[in-house]
């Protein structure tokens, strides 16, 4: 029975991230994608927040909070995937700046497929990973699909129209199979977290990645999607090379619960940061009358 979980939580984690894929590129222009890139001064802001001070966050978590050795590599896994095809929506609920987002989102993407296989060796001293094999997997199952997306909806919009909601239901009911496969299959190790140093790094992890993105982000418009967009790594990109570089399960259960508590944590906070801009621009709008 639980070969068949195994083989049904993999079909999962495939329909989730090519799904995810897709559906991001039907849904996008390149002009949606490339506006937002202009301003040289928030690319570096972006790209020092998500790739130099949060993988160095996790280091410093895992050098402080003890936990076994998977869960560390589960949040290094993390670190360093940006790019959350989720994040648009958070900005959403922020009352952010989609656009801003979208093209935030792809720069990250694009950048973490270069990025996990030259820096991930560096920061996991002592396991063995192979960089070729992880842009491998990326570049497949990321990438190609995004590429494939994005074709589609330049040359065909109409068709990309009626296929992105399919793609994107798609997305959502792999993730829902995959976490309740992994529940299935290793729920004895998942409540073995609760209450350890895997659960407060991870919540740490998410709470101070937010604050780095807020701080450095050059102005107050930006300052939800660039904490969002920090806080909310790439969920599907960290699995990918945990599902294909790693074979112990806590790898990839560390993703997993990463991923629980960024939408319990994120979720609510992107909430609460769009009730505030609704209730300045009221005031704004008021005191202009």
């Amino acid at each position: 029975m639980s070969a068949i979980i195994e083989v049904l939580s993999d079909i999962f984690t495939l329909v989730f991230v090519v799904g995810s894929m897709l559906a991001l590129g039907l849904s996008l222009t390149m002009q949606q994608i490339t506006a937002p890139l202009r301003d040289v001064n928030m690319v570096v802001r972006v790209l020092l927040a998500n790739f130099v001070l949060v993988p160095l966050l996790a280091y410093l978590i895992n050098l402080l909070i003890p936990m076994d050795e998977p869960f560390s590599i589960g949040l290094i896994l993390l670190a360093t995937a940006a790019g959350a095809p989720f994040l648009p929506k958070l900005v959403q609920m922020a009352k952010g700046d989609i656009a801003m987002g979208v093209g935030l989102m792809v720069l990250l993407m694009v950048t973490t497929v270069i990025y996990v296989p030259l820096v991930l060796p560096l920061l996991l001293t002592g396991v063995s990973v192979d960089p070729l094999a992880i842009a491998s997997s990326l570049v497949v199952l990321m990438l190609m699909p995004l590429g494939i997306g994005l074709f589609i909806k330049a040359c065909y919009p109409e068709t990309a129209a009626d296929l992105q909601p399919t793609f994107a239901q798609a997305s959502n009911f792999g993730l829902i199979g995959l976490i309740a496969t992994m529940l299935l299959l290793n729920w004895r190790t998942i409540l073995g977290t609760i209450g350890s140093g895997a659960i407060l790094g991870a919540l740490i992890f998410i709470a101070i990645s937010f604050v780095i993105g807020y701080l450095l982000a050059p102005n107050a418009e930006s300052r939800s999607v660039l904490g969002l967009g920090t806080a909310q790594r790439n969920i599907a990109a960290a699995m990918v090379v945990a599902g294909d570089n790693f074979t112990d399960p806590n790898v990839l259960i560390m993703v997993l619960v990463g991923a629980v508590l960024m939408m319990v944590l994120l979720l609510p906070g992107a909430g609460e940061l769009g009730k505030r801009q609704s209730s300045k621009a009221i005031r704004q709008t008021a005191n202009a009358a």
